[in-house]
């Protein structure tokens, strides 16, 4: 009697419940990762926007994140604040849409009842636009009420 040998068939595959928790699990990390970085306002790269510079003496109350404003919109934010002996330099994140003039003022605002700062930048005539890693020459620094009331005071006494 001839033994004859059985050909080895692999079990036939299918999707199980764990390969479909898995697929979930990816799927709500995923979810998550996104919506981490959107609350953050972290961008991932700089697609689509260029940055621009500009110095200020005081820059009380301004934050990473704050908006930038071209009559009422918002054209970006600011990326980074850094000191400069004496001033405050501030790297604006504008959208590529968006065209800066090198005559354009930026003003920092005070909005809303909380005081939010922000950058209003204010336009000008002139027909040269800045590029990427230009410096606004024209800025004016928030007014601190404390110091005119401190100013009042003080000629009041005098």
């Amino acid at each position: 009697m001839a033994e004859q040998k059985e050909k080895f068939v692999p079990p036939k595959k299918s999707l199980t419940v764990e390969f479909w928790v898995g697929i979930f699990a990816l799927i709500g990390v995923a979810c998550f990762a996104y919506l981490a970085l959107n609350i953050a306002r972290m961008r991932i790269s700089n697609a689509g926007y260029y940055d621009l510079s500009a110095e200020f003496d005081s820059v009380s109350g301004l934050k990473v994140g704050a908006p930038v404003e071209l009559a009422g919109v918002q054209i970006g934010e600011i990326s980074k604040i850094a000191l400069n002996d004496t001033s405050a330099v501030i790297t604006l994140r504008i959208q590529n849409e968006v065209k800066v003039r090198d005559q354009d003022a930026a003003v920092i605002r005070t909005k809303g009842i909380i005081g939010d700062r922000y950058i209003k930048l204010v336009p000008s005539s002139s027909s040269n636009y800045l590029k990427d890693r230009g410096k606004i020459g024209e800025t004016e620094s928030a007014v601190e009420f404390e110091d005119i009331i401190g100013k009042l005071i003080h000629k009041m006494e005098g």
